[in-house]
């Protein structure tokens, strides 16, 4: 209730990239202008040299035609399984028409989500589920 509370609207996925993106506002990729407008197409156009900025250009969502809405539920999904998700249930609950989109998406999303250079566990580390097989007894 709380994802759909927050990314109600196209519009509201929007702001939040945005913000992610920009957290300090918008800043021309051409000139570090701050200043732009939003066009029709949903470009950002920088008020100082008249580039038009995507939101969406440099992140998986580039070039996608289907609405951030959809992926934001994605990540939701993908993020939210306790046993993985697969295309499949990608597939099923976003209501693709295609496996393939599924499979890609996921896999979009998969390699989103590593962090390069990441350290490895150390230490004390939980485990929900006990990993391998039946335990030997002697």
């Amino acid at each position: 209730m709380e994802f759909d509370a927050r990314f109600h609207s196209e519009e509201a996925c929007r702001e939040y990239l945005a913000k992610i993106r920009w957290p300090d506002g918008f800043r021309c990729p051409q000139c570090e202008h701050s200043k732009a407008w939003v066009t029709a197409r949903k470009l950002y156009h920088c008020a100082s040299c008249g580039h038009d900025a995507s939101l969406t250009s440099g992140t998986i969502f580039q070039d996608t035609r289907k609405p951030l809405m959809m992926w934001f539920r994605a990540m939701w999904f993908v993020t939210s399984q306790k046993t993985g998700a697969s295309a499949m249930n990608l597939q099923q609950e976003l209501g693709l028409g295609s496996y393939e989109t599924a499979w890609t998406w996921l896999h979009k999303l998969r390699r989103a989500m590593v962090r390069p250079g990441r350290d490895r566990l150390s230490g004390s580390v939980d485990v929900e589920k006990p990993i391998g097989g039946a335990r030997k007894r002697e």
